[in-house]
C-alpha cells in the first residue's frame, strides 16, 4: 500500500498520490487482503479522497460480494512484522 491515489492502477493518466505509504501486505485470501487495505485507508488520518472515492463507486459492494459467494472471508488478524 504504497503511492496510494484516488485512481485505479489501470488508469493511464492518474491523479498524484494524496496518501503517505502504509506498507506492505499479504495473504492467502484476497478478500481479507482487501478488507485489510481498506480498513487501513479508513483509519488512515489523509485517506479522505481516497475513502470518497471508494464510497461514490460502492466500492465496499465488491468485498460484500466475494465474501457472500465464497470468494474468501472479509475477517483476517492483522499481524506487524516490523514497526
Amino acid at each position: 500500500m504504497n503511492r496510494l491515489s484516488v485512481d485505479c492502477d489501470c488508469d493511464g493518466n492518474p491523479a498524484e498520490p494524496d496518501m503517505h505509504d502504509i506498507g506492505i501486505l499479504s495473504s492467502t485470501d484476497p478478500v481479507a487482503l482487501d478488507q485489510a487495505c481498506i480498513d487501513l485507508v479508513y483509519s488512515a488520518e489523509d485517506g479522505a479522497a481516497l475513502i470518497k472515492r471508494i464510497e461514490s463507486r460502492n466500492g465496499l459492494h465488491t468485498l460484500e460480494h466475494a465474501d457472500e459467494i465464497g470468494l474468501g472471508s472479509r475477517q483476517y488478524q492483522l499481524v506487524m512484522l516490523d514497526e
